[in-house]
């Protein structure tokens, strides 16, 4: 029997997911927390095996707690919307698995008899999208100007911020948007978001 802890803030997807892997044979959910402050206790006395975490779980890098202080728990991390980055990060990490919340759910109580063999577990598409990462082309000055471009900052006020001249901003947001191959600013932040550079 595999014993899971589920890591998930909103509960009623906490309770999806309970009741998707209880129903799964060889699966047993041992304990359900909110916070990533609860999730070394619950694994602990649950003794879980594995532990799937949502990505956005409130608190401290959960993966990082359980890989420090219950080394024998593996990770399996869910992503409502995974970009390339996040996968490429929580992969670089302790996490054995990366998954998105839109997963069939047969797949991913097989992603988490994976995890608990101590293989990978990512699903395809995840995956193929952070193999297509493409590295950041941006400097670091560019990405200054690009984040606070985001927040609907004017050529003026960007320049006034970084003690900038406007037409050095200028060029700035011009090589930004052809290294990005964007149409315009908006459509350069878009991407960037998108490959989780910003």
């Amino acid at each position: 029997m595999i014993r899971i802890l589920i890591a998930e803030h909103l509960l009623l997807v906490r309770r999806g997911l309970l009741a998707t892997l209880e129903t799964e044979p060889g699966l047993c959910v041992v304990a359900e927390v909110g916070h990533a402050d609860e999730v070394v206790g619950a694994a602990l006395a649950g003794e879980a095996d594995v532990a799937v975490v949502d990505l956005g779980l409130p608190g401290p890098p959960a993966a990082g707690l359980l890989a420090e202080q219950v080394p024998r728990c593996r990770v399996l991390i869910l992503s409502a919307h995974p970009n390339p980055a996040q996968v490429r990060e929580a992969l670089a990490g302790p996490a054995l698995g990366f998954m998105s919340l839109c997963v069939a759910p047969e797949r991913l109580a097989e992603g988490v008899r994976q995890v608990a063999a101590g293989h990978r577990a990512i699903e395809a598409e995840v995956a193929v999208a952070a193999l297509k990462c493409a590295t950041n082309p941006l400097t670091r000055r560019e990405l200054d100007v690009l984040r606070i471009a985001a927040g609907g900052a004017r050529s003026a006020e960007i320049a006034d911020e970084l003690f900038l001249s406007v037409g050095t901003v200028r060029n700035h947001l011009s090589r930004i948007m052809c290294k990005t191959g964007a149409r315009n600013r908006l459509d350069a932040v878009r991407i960037a978001s998108d490959y989780g550079w910003l």
